[in-house]
């Protein structure tokens, strides 16, 4: 095993977060002896941020668990281009009100994984938009521009991607590296940041930031990155049949945020519990090698770390409770995701795709053909039925870990 002098880089390295690093010896010796602040940067794209966002949050966390100072950059500024990197198309472009909306929703995360205040330590969120918003850009393109090669631009992986497959790249997209590395030497200038983190996907961006500083200012800063997250079947984490896993209550439930942990493949368990959760590594070594029905538990153990987490404590509890109480007893459970039904009728189909059991009414279609969807755990296989409320609630599930619960609106 790699040892390093700095708390950070050995914490970082034993869980799994680190894959690219510029400088380890330099970057070491500085965590070493003075506090390092650390920023990451989150595009505000949509009211949410989702799990695969949760490394980036897992790696401040760690940050500051080491004695670092975490800085969270809101890109109220890059928001309104739109990171190109391995993108097939364009972002949509948003407004600056929605902007502001989506920050504010995606803030409430943050706060139950740092420590935010005015101490040395404690986090603090920035919106690039207060830097970016007010550049000018003839003496940009004169300051910073001259130090970045187009050719060099073009050689990388998320540029070249788009060009070889001869989809559009535009100017404005093509900008968004240079912003990037922008916030970088704006940080260092403003807060002392001396490290950059993120996804494998952002090495070119961060690497762009490292230098500009050199450059510009003469200062040495650093860049970190992660590695693609893959589930062990080649997958990318994260992604699942009914849509993104949104870390905010309100855009995916407590028990199906619990769910989807609890889901995980038996040999994905031990680097979920090292990124995801703050259990001891000896306990993580514990857990993993647990085969048959007992690493089921290794895997509830999981699901109730990472969502009290994201969620806090009594959500894991509640969830952790209603699906005992589901796949267990057969009961509803107070958890499971509530799906309002006006008027007290509504089509099997159109109920499935509503309550996201299913991503159309198409494959709700096909699902029912297949015989795995139940109404108060009797199969229903004809797929024109229409589900009349008599009841308060009406359990709908899906196979045997996707239920709802229908009530009359």
């Amino acid at each position: 095993m790699t040892e390093f002098r700095s708390n950070l880089l050995n914490l970082l390295y034993s869980r799994g977060y680190i894959h690219q690093l510029t400088d380890a010896d330099a970057l070491d010796a500085l965590a070493a002896e003075k506090v390092v602040p650390g920023y990451i940067g989150f595009d505000p794209t949509a009211p949410s941020l989702h799990v695969g966002h949760l490394v980036s949050i897992m790696m401040l966390r760690q940050l500051q668990k080491a004695g670092h100072k975490p800085i969270v950059v809101m890109g109220g500024g890059t928001g309104k281009i739109g990171d190109p990197s391995f993108k097939d198309e364009a972002r949509k472009l948003l407004t600056t009100d929605l902007i502001a909306e989506n920050i504010a929703s995606i803030r409430r995360v943050f706060e139950n994984f740092l420590t935010f205040g005015d101490g040395p330590t404690d986090a603090v969120m920035v919106d690039n938009a207060e830097w970016l918003d007010k550049l000018e850009y003839i003496p940009f393109l004169r300051d910073i521009g001259q130090h970045f090669s187009v050719n060099r631009m073009l050689s990388f992986d998320s540029v070249k991607l788009r060009l070889d497959r001869e989809q559009s790249l535009s100017f404005l997209e093509f900008n968004y590296m240079i912003l990037q590395a922008y916030d970088f030497l704006e940080l260092s200038r403003r807060v002392g940041c001396r490290l950059q983190m993120g996804g494998s996907d952002q090495w070119g961006n961060i690497v762009n930031g490292v230098e500009l500083a050199r450059r510009v200012d003469g200062t040495q800063v650093f860049g970190l990155t992660t590695p693609l997250l893959t589930n062990s079947d080649g997958t990318k984490m994260g992604k699942t049949v009914g849509g993104a896993v949104w870390l905010n209550a309100d855009q995916l439930s407590d028990f199906d945020y619990w769910q989807f942990w609890r889901n995980t493949d038996d040999r994905d368990v031990g680097s979920r519990l090292r990124l995801f959760t703050d259990l001891p590594l000896d306990e993580i070594e514990r857990l993993e090698k647990l085969e048959g029905a007992e690493i089921n538990e290794a895997k509830k153990i999981l699901a109730n770390e990472a969502t009290a987490l994201c969620r806090g404590a009594d959500a894991a509890v509640r969830a952790a409770e209603t699906a005992r109480k589901t796949f267990e007893e057969g009961a509803s459970g107070d958890a499971l995701p509530r799906v309002p039904v006006p008027g007290g009728k509504i089509a099997l189909t159109a109920a499935l795709t509503a309550a996201g059991l299913t991503a159309s009414n198409g494959e709700a279609k096909r699902k029912i053909g297949e015989g795995a969807v139940r109404i108060n755990d009797v199969a229903i296989t004809d797929a024109g039925y229409e589900i009349v409320l008599d009841s308060p609630e009406t359990k709908l599930s899906l196979g045997k870990k996707k239920h709802a619960i229908l009530i009359p609106a």
